[in-house]
C-alpha cells in the first residue's frame, strides 16, 4: 500500500486483552475496514492517544479527514467501543450483523449490550477481583453474574447465535466478556448449566476471525511501525 494512503487511514489504539478493544477489533475485521493498529499498554500510553482522547482508555479510533481541496480537517475521534462497532457497520455490513430485515432487532441488541456494559461487566469485575485476591465472596460474585448468563443460555437454546441463525452485532459485542467469565472459574463453567453457551463460546474462539482479532502486534511506542489490522 502506498505510504501516502497508509498515512490517511484511521488509527486504532488498542490493548491486547481489553474486552472493549477486542469487540472493536472484531467489528472492524467483520466490516472489512482497513485501519492502522497501534498496540499499547496502560502503563505507557502514547501522547498522541491522550491528545485524541484525554480519558486515556481504549479503544480509540482516530479518523483523519480531508476536505475537497485536500487540506486536513480536525480528525474524528471515536473512543467508545460500541460507537466504533456501529461506525464500522454504518460503512459496510456484509454479514448483516444488524439483522436489517427485522426493524426491531438492532434496538433489542443495543438493549442487551447496555445490560452487559452497565450491569454484567461490573459484576464480572467483582467476580474476577474475588478470584484474584482469594476473596470469600467469590461465589456470591459469581451468582450476581448468573441472571445475565442464564438469559444468554436461554437465547442459545432456541437458536445457534444470540439473535438467530447467524451471528449478529450482539454476539461479537458480548463475546470478549463471556470469554472472561468462562476463565474465572473453569471447573464451574464446564458444568452442564452452560451447555449452549459453552458451544457458542468454543465455536467463536476457534474461528479464524478470533485468531485474527487476537494477533499480538508489536507495541507502538517500542517500534513506531505501522501495521494494518488483520495483516501479519
Amino acid at each position: 500500500m502506498p505510504s501516502d494512503t497508509l498515512i490517511t487511514l484511521p488509527i486504532l489504539y488498542s490493548l491486547q486483552n481489553c474486552p472493549y478493544a477486542m469487540r472493536a477489533r472484531l467489528a472492524l475485521l467483520l466490516t472489512q475496514q482497513t485501519v492502522r493498529i497501534r498496540a499499547i499498554t496502560m502503563k505507557d500510553k502514547p501522547a498522541d492517544m491522550l491528545l485524541a482522547s484525554p480519558k486515556g482508555t481504549v479503544p480509540v479510533l482516530v479518523i483523519n479527514k480531508k476536505s475537497a481541496d485536500k487540506q486536513e480537517n480536525k480528525p474524528q475521534i471515536i473512543d467508545e467501543s460500541l460507537a466504533i462497532m456501529l461506525w464500522a457497520l454504518d460503512r459496510h455490513d456484509p454479514e448483516n450483523l444488524r439483522y436489517s430485515e427485522d426493524k426491531k432487532a438492532l434496538a433489542e441488541m443495543l438493549k442487551v449490550i447496555e445490560e452487559n456494559d452497565a450491569e454484567f461487566e461490573p459484576n464480572l469485575a467483582n467476580y474476577k477481583r474475588a478470584k484474584r485476591f482469594h476473596g470469600n465472596d467469590k461465589e456470591a460474585c459469581r451468582l450476581a453474574c448468573e441472571p445475565f448468563i442464564q438469559a444468554l443460555e436461554h437465547r442459545l437454546s432456541r437458536h445457534p447465535f444470540l439473535m438467530g441463525a447467524t451471528p449478529s452485532l450482539l454476539d461479537y459485542a458480548l463475546l470478549p466478556f463471556i470469554r472472561q467469565f468462562s476463565r474465572v472459574n473453569k471447573p464451574v463453567f464446564s458444568q452442564a448449566h452452560y451447555t449452549h453457551l459453552r458451544r457458542w463460546l468454543r465455536d467463536h474462539l476457534q474461528s479464524p476471525l478470533f485468531s485474527k482479532a487476537m494477533f499480538k502486534y508489536p507495541l507502538w511506542l517500542e517500534h513506531k511501525a505501522d501495521f494494518l489490522l488483520g495483516e501479519r
